[in-house]
């Protein structure tokens, strides 16, 4: 494999998986609170679809781009009513979040633009464009150096850069502020948390936003800078493998970066290359195109490693008297 390959390679991966790491940064955050989000696909959805729908309608990609948070703050705000305030199961709430973005999406799409739940093609700024980094023209010609800094690290939309500024962001706000101890301290003693003085409800809020706002942004990158628009259920269970990929960094951001983008990585071989000869065994397209789901069966299977998840997570929490 030449380098211009490599490169190419990589470039997918990095694009293919910024919406996983946004996406399982933002599941990080309302778990790490002790609140289970498995809505994180629906929320994902949602956002794909108003992002699009209003980029299309305004030809506005900012626009769009404030459509599809806003959608997404919105269920994320309905979930952490049913899960916190009125101590429902989080489970429970996120599969009837997955349902209802899944049947709203088709039905306001096909009723707004009667495209069979898709939306209009996006052009121009209702697109986010690649960014030049500086030098990147200048230094293209560099040998190793150049290309990667031309092909690898620039040319992506500001929502890629955006998504790897989240991880040392995440990393310093959960290690290094007084937020980040008490959040993390919610999530495995909200009792002990309570008895400090610190509202374990505003916590517990206050991460579920934060949550709804990456998948927001996770959403309207994939209608408005992975793709040209939405269509119908076009996350494909992203929301789940991100899910898994929190599970396999074991709920810290730095390795979440690792294992979003080693499903990016699976996702970029199997578009690429659609049968693989391992020297007389030939390996199909169909088992290219299951490699990011296959390594979820096995992650959530608990075969890669143990993996504790914050000891009150899922649990509503009732103040005692």
């Amino acid at each position: 494999m030449d380098l211009a390959t490599l490169l190419q390679i990589l470039d997918s991966t990095v694009r293919l998986g910024t919406p996983l790491l946004l996406a399982c940064l933002a599941g990080l955050f309302s778990e790490r609170a002790g609140i289970f989000d498995i809505g994180l696909e629906g929320k994902m959805l949602m956002a794909a679809f108003f992002s699009g729908a209003v980029a299309a309608v305004t030809g506005s990609v900012w626009l769009g781009l404030t459509a599809g948070v806003l959608s997404s703050l919105l269920l994320s705000a309905i979930h952490g009513a049913a899960s916190i305030t009125f101590r429902g199961n989080q489970l429970i709430s996120g599969v009837a979040i997955n349902f209802l973005a899944s049947g709203l999406t088709v039905l306001i799409g096909q009723k707004w633009f009667q495209l069979g739940g898709r939306t209009p093609s996006l052009t121009g700024n209702g697109r986010f464009g690649p960014i030049t980094l500086p030098f990147a023209e200048s230094l293209r010609e560099v040998p190793v150096i150049g290309p990667v800094y031309y092909e690898l690290i620039s040319g992506h939309t500001i929502l890629v850069y955006v998504a790897l500024a989240a991880v040392p962001l995440s990393w310093w706000l959960l290690y290094r502020t007084r937020f980040g101890l008490r959040l993390r301290a919610v999530g495995e003693n909200p009792a002990a948390v309570d008895t400090a003085g610190i509202s374990v409800l505003r916590l517990r809020y206050t991460a579920v936003m934060i949550c709804g706002l990456l998948t927001g942004l996770a959403g309207a990158y994939l209608a408005t800078g992975l793709s040209a628009g939405f269509v119908k259920e076009m996350t494909a269970g992203r929301g789940y493998i991100a899910l898994a990929a929190l599970i396999f960094a074991k709920w810290r951001p730095v390795p979440a970066l690792g294992a979003t983008m080693l499903f990016g990585l699976l996702e970029a071989i199997a578009n690429r290359y659609q049968n693989i000869d391992l020297g007389g065994v030939v390996l199909p397209v169909q088992f290219m195109q299951a490699l990011p789901y296959i390594l979820t069966v096995v992650i959530l299977a608990g075969f890669i490693g143990k993996a504790t998840p914050p000891r009150a997570g899922g649990a509503a929490y009732v103040k005692e008297r």
